[in-house]
């Protein structure tokens, strides 16, 4: 009876043997997972379904930021600890002003004179302020992440925000990447003029600056939308995929499995799809993670200049761009929010990137 032998391990077994190996991969793909889970329960409507509901007063600062200012204690008046200034070269005037305004209880400025509207103004404050607090019942006076300027709770806003900046990353760069990966492998195949008329059309997108680029398509479009956004990101960044996968195409075209299904009979289109893309599939794989990070990061850019998304749908650009104004007015925690969940998601994905792109080369195994 002979042996059966045992079979060998494929490319993706090996890969993911590798990638289990290395701690840091796994820990940024959990990172990325959580993220992912975050965004569909947004989309499902599960979670951050009513971001935009005005539960808290306006720039309701974050509840874990008023409790430490508590602990701190009452900040101190300086003002009333200030001496007199003899050296004052009104005193004396302001003095002997203060002693021919008679009257009870005189309402003083800065400089110590009488206003005599001081007590119409301050039934007026007290009016307003009533009214204020009116219109307020009911709303929260802080939140965990805190409020916007409309009372919007910025942890909901953070988390929807992260759901048009994700989609709009992966499905542009499932989109460039297929435009890409057919673009390369019609190239790389047929070669001739064929390989001329895309190298041609490649060098007209690679001349000019990705950012430049990305402008100039959203101008001429003309119109906002996530639809938009996907569709000026597809049609820039195919430039990466079509490099990398028309080198695959030349390399493998001319391979011994190939011929062999030439042999019998295979079509161009057989060979190229069935026989050939299996063979470079991770290279499109790697490069889709790699279009990710980079189109989250460029939908950022777009909603910050203005050419993102329209007024009503949230993203991290058009946070970032609000809050911009807000830190001038020393309202920080919404710019907190976005940029830190930005930074944590874009940073896994780069790690995990890196690991898997070293896990799928067949030279470092």
């Amino acid at each position: 009876m002979i042996a059966q032998q045992p079979h060998s391990a494929g490319l993706w077994l090996l890969a993911w043997r590798r990638l289990k190996a290395d701690t840091t991969a796994m820990i940024s793909l959990a990172v990325v997972a959580v993220f992912l889970l975050i965004i569909s329960l947004s989309a499902a409507g599960f979670i951050a379904a009513d971001w935009d509901a005005e539960i808290a007063v306006s720039y309701a600062p974050p509840g874990w930021s008023q409790q430490a200012a508590k602990a701190a204690g009452p900040a101190t008046d300086e003002s009333a600890a200030l001496p007199d200034n003899p050296y004052d070269p009104l005193r004396e005037d302001i003095l002997q002003i203060q002693q021919q305004l008679k009257g009870a209880a005189p309402q003083v400025d800065w400089y110590g004179v009488q206003d005599p509207l001081a007590t119409d103004i301050q039934a007026i404050y007290s009016d307003l302020a009533k009214q204020g607090s009116v219109q307020e019942s009911g709303k929260k006076e802080s939140l965990l992440f805190g409020a916007d300027k409309w009372g919007h709770d910025v942890l909901k806003k953070t988390i929807k925000g992260a759901e048009t900046s994700i989609v709009v990353g992966i499905v542009a760069a499932v989109l460039a990447t297929v435009l890409g990966t057919v673009f390369g492998a019609l190239a790389g195949y047929f070669g001739g003029r064929t390989d001329d008329f895309f190298n041609w059309f490649y060098s007209i997108f690679t001349a000019i600056p990705y950012l430049l680029l990305i402008l100039a398509v959203a101008a001429v479009l003309q119109q906002k939308g996530v639809g938009t956004i996907i569709l000026i990101l597809a049609l820039t960044g195919w430039t990466g995929p079509f490099r990398l996968m028309r080198a695959e195409y030349l390399k493998h075209k001319n391979r011994e499995y190939v011929w062999a299904a030439q042999a019998i009979g295979a079509s161009h289109w057989r060979k190229m799809a069935v026989h050939i893309f299996p063979n470079v599939s991770h290279v499109a794989l790697v490069q889709i993670s790699i279009l990710v990070v980079g189109f989250i990061k460029s939908e950022v850019i777009l909603s910050f200049l203005g050419f993102g998304v329209p007024v009503g749908t949230v993203s991290w650009g058009s946070i970032l761009n609000e809050a911009q104004n807000e830190l001038i007015l020393g309202k920080w925690w919404q710019l907190t929010a976005a940029t830190v969940a930005m930074a944590t998601l874009v940073t896994a994905f780069s790690l995990f990137t890196d690991a898997l792109r070293d896990a799928l080369d067949p030279k470092l195994r």
